[in-house]
């Protein structure tokens, strides 16, 4: 039995797998790169919109900048200005007790155990 695979039809044939290979293969290609460049672009725009929000933020801290209010603050801060009429109070510095008063209040709370009833109470009811 003899056979002869190089037939005009088998060598047709070869060539119409060969071309349809090539094909899917440049489709996949090309969706792949299609898609990397899709990706590519949204990242793009979501770097552009953040500068865009960078830059209305700028935009506003400058026109803050310029406000008068911005300018009193830094006037009574920086060269301790003051509005006519205004006076000065200057509090007296924390004694040791007062300093650990929160302090000596915190570790009693911890020290004391409270039923889930009073936990309850206390978180909804903080003044409790």
């Amino acid at each position: 039995m003899k056979h002869d695979f190089l037939t005009v039809e088998n060598v047709v044939l070869m060539g119409a797998i060969v071309l349809c290979l090539v094909w899917t293969y440049q489709s996949i290609a090309a969706m792949s790169r299609n898609w990397e460049l899709s990706e590519r672009l949204t990242a793009e725009r979501k770097a552009l919109e953040l500068l865009n929000v960078e830059v209305e933020a700028a935009e506003l801290e400058n026109e803050y900048y310029k406000s008068n209010e911005y300018q009193e603050l830094m006037a009574r801060r920086q060269l301790d200005k003051k509005l006519p009429g205004e006076n000065m109070v200057v509090m007296p510095a924390n004694s040791e007790e007062a300093k650990n008063r929160y302090q000596t209040i915190a570790a009693e709370k911890e020290e004391r155990e409270y039923s889930n009833f009073e936990k309850w109470i206390m978180y909804l009811f903080p003044s409790y």
